[in-house]
């Protein structure tokens, strides 16, 4: 690619907010052992990922439950304490989103979300709801990155042009999914190297 980037597009999960199961797991369970067992064998990200598809949560849980009845308020808490897998904002990554913004820099996102907490989580950190001209969101969609029709639902809605979007996520496979779809791409792995990494595509960060 040879044509400099001038519009950013952010996942949210571990890019803007932290997301992590095992924050509210390991109050839940004594033993990192159980902790591992359950997120891997009871609620495995398989799982995980048909809500971020567009099932609901309710339905969600129900299919859990009636495989592991005998796990019921630990699947429930999945759904009724799922804010606390979610502590608060990445640090220093709403810093940098707000230096793009008063720059003036076009600011996207894609997002694998379930619908219910994506509503949720705009009212808790209100800078998700005013800081994209648009987010597309896997649940609403019906796809997943790194699937690349996710990543042309959005330069194709926004007439964006994918030599002149960068993308950010904390997923490697998610990353490789928005360069086949021809975007740049960079792989989140802290706030002041995706910083740098901007500054490398010439952004006023």
């Amino acid at each position: 690619m040879s044509r400099q980037p001038d519009t950013v597009v952010f996942d949210f999960g571990n890019v803007l907010i932290e997301w992590d199961p095992r924050h509210l797991y390991s109050r839940l369970f004594s033993e990192a052992e159980a902790v591992d067992h359950f997120l891997t064998e009871i609620l495995p990200p398989s799982w995980n990922l048909e809500q971020d598809r567009g099932r609901s949560f309710a339905d969600g849980i129900a299919e859990a439950l009636a495989r592991h009845p005998d796990y019921e308020e630990e699947i429930r808490a999945w759904d009724t304490r799922w804010h606390e897998m979610v502590p608060g904002p990445v640090d220093g990554s709403v810093s940098l989103l707000q230096d793009l913004k008063a720059a003036g820099v076009p600011l996207y996102a894609i997002t694998n979300f379930s619908a219910e907490k994506y509503a949720e989580c705009l009212e808790r950190f209100p800078f998700l709801a005013d800081s994209f001209r648009d987010t597309v969101v896997s649940a609403h969609e019906k796809l997943l990155k790194p699937d690349t029709r996710i990543y042309d639902v959005l330069l194709t809605r926004n007439a964006l042009s994918p030599e002149r979007t960068v993308f950010i996520d904390d997923s490697a496979a998610n990353v490789a999914g928005a360069r086949d779809a021809g975007m740049h791409a960079i792989h989140f792995t802290g706030a002041d190297a995706l910083r740098q990494a901007l500054r490398d595509h010439g952004f006023p960060v």
